[in-house]
């Protein structure tokens, strides 16, 4: 390799858990509004209500564990 060659150097966990957090509470969102949408007017399609609502609580529960591992209660 020559000195002129950049080096790559691997993410840190943290920057990586970031962008993840950023992608899942973008994709709650998203999700907060299509329910809004679908309970808004009158639908024959609860199972994809349902489906949308259990995908939100799926996106809660890892986004508060993504916030956890970046910061852990020290005093547990």
């Amino acid at each position: 390799m020559s000195e002129n060659t950049p080096t790559e150097f691997p993410a840190s966990p943290d920057a990586e858990l970031r962008v993840t957090l950023a992608a899942l509470r973008t994709e709650h969102r998203n999700l907060d509004e299509q329910i809004a949408l679908l309970d808004a007017a009158p639908t024959e399609d609860e199972l994809q209500l349902r489906r949308l609502k259990k995908r939100k609580l799926l996106i809660k529960d890892q986004i508060a564990r993504i916030e956890h591992q970046l910061d852990p209660d020290e005093y547990a």
